[in-house]
């Protein structure tokens, strides 16, 4: 069933190239979504704009209104997954590395100069450019949030929380009490993080098991939520949970293997579903009553085979759904049409209506210098931006 002519939305196509050819000759694009046309009104009257990444496609994708319509706009990343935003900082975990942008406003005025803009009328508000690259090697990074001005993040193949450092790959700060030894066997599938109260207060696990890879042999229901602080399990018997956040004083979940998002009551343990969604729910973001759901295809595969998911929906969709947590109703979505089968992280930007980020233009990021106030009182005014 079409879930935009249910809800009566008006859906447009949008043709998305490529984050090195910004044609719009929808010939050369294999990156297609379409949208209704509520979720660019939404991103307006917000004052916010939407980041998503997707390591199946290998990309970080912008989600932006322009005048009424939603512009797609990518960036190339080798496996992005987790996200983390704070103020003006940006996190990206890819495949072996953590990347940190930061915000820098006077940039804005030079992206017109790239290639790609040379044409357009954007009016750019924000531009993100990179700071910080940390190696970490393959751990498998899932979700990260800043605590404490520090970047912590899920280390998934050595099942634990773990922060950066100026001469590992990485520290450990938390696993599981179940996990005995600290090795990279992927042993519960440690996923997703929750913070409440300025720390990280839940996590989410595909399973309680310590053994490498040990969650498969029971991933239709035995994901868990474990308390940080306590060590203890708070619910049990889900089907591949993630994106845990604590939201409204209340801690959310999305049960990705039944496509659902809802809450868990901490006094007992259950799970109350509050909607189902047409894909693997997965990335979760929420600003006043609305909550941004990243949803995914998941392949055909020993992994996600068996899932009540699958069972259920014989083709599923990509895309975000923005669902109103006070009704349970779906409000907007945009869907990936070709191109883009797997979502990992959905992370709103609020008070930035049109951001780019900048991480493949060596020019650009060569003749762009950040300064402290004392050494930019020492430039000459004619050099400053």
């Amino acid at each position: 069933m079409n879930p935009a002519r249910v809800l009566g939305y008006a859906v447009t196509m949008t043709d998305d190239p490529p984050a090195e050819d910004h044609s719009s000759d929808p010939e050369k694009s294999p990156l297609r979504s379409v949208h209704t046309n509520t979720f660019p009104q939404l991103l307006e009257q917000m004052g916010a704009s939407v980041l998503v990444t997707t390591y199946q496609a290998g990309k970080l994708v912008i989600l932006r209104n322009d005048c009424g319509v939603l512009n797609t706009h990518f960036r190339n990343f080798m496996k992005p997954m987790g996200l983390a935003v704070e103020g003006g900082k940006l996190a990206v975990g890819c495949q072996v590395d953590i990347w940190e942008f930061h915000n820098v406003p006077a940039v804005t005025a030079k992206l017109g100069e790239l290639d790609e803009y040379k044409d357009s009328s954007f009016q750019h508000d924000a531009c993100f450019l990179p700071r910080r690259s940390h190696t970490t090697g393959d751990m498998q990074i899932h979700e990260m949030a800043w605590v404490d001005n520090e970047l912590v993040f899920v280390n998934t193949a050595f099942s634990c929380l773990a922060k950066r450092s100026d001469i590992n790959s990485f520290e450990p700060c938390w696993r599981p009490g179940f996990v005995e030894k600290l090795v990279p066997g992927d042993n519960c599938h440690l996923n997703g993080l929750a913070v409440r109260d300025g720390r990280v207060r839940y996590v989410t696990a595909l399973g309680a098991t310590d053994t490498p890879g040990g969650w498969r042999d029971n991933k239709r229901n035995g994901g868990i939520l474990i308390d940080v602080d306590s060590g203890d399990i708070v619910a049990k018997g889900l089907s591949m949970p993630h994106s845990p956040r604590w939201y409204r004083n209340q801690l959310w979940l999305l049960e990705s293997g039944e496509g659902t998002m809802g809450r868990v009551d901490l006094a007992t343990g259950r799970y109350e579903p509050m909607v189902q969604l047409p894909g693997f729910t997965r990335g979760l973001s929420f600003f006043g009553p609305l909550a941004f759901v990243g949803l995914s295809q998941v392949r055909e595969s020993a992994i996600f085979s068996g899932i009540p998911l699958v069972d259920r929906l014989e083709e599923r969709t990509c895309g975000v759904w923005v669902v109103n947590i006070e009704s349970g109703q779906t409000v907007a979505f945009c869907r990936f049409e070709e191109g883009v089968q797997e979502i990992f992280a959905v992370e709103l930007l609020v008070g930035v209506r049109f951001p780019d980020l900048v991480n493949h233009d060596a020019d650009l990021i060569g003749r762009s210098y950040v300064l402290g106030d004392d050494a930019l009182g020492q430039v000459p005014d004619e050099l400053r931006s």
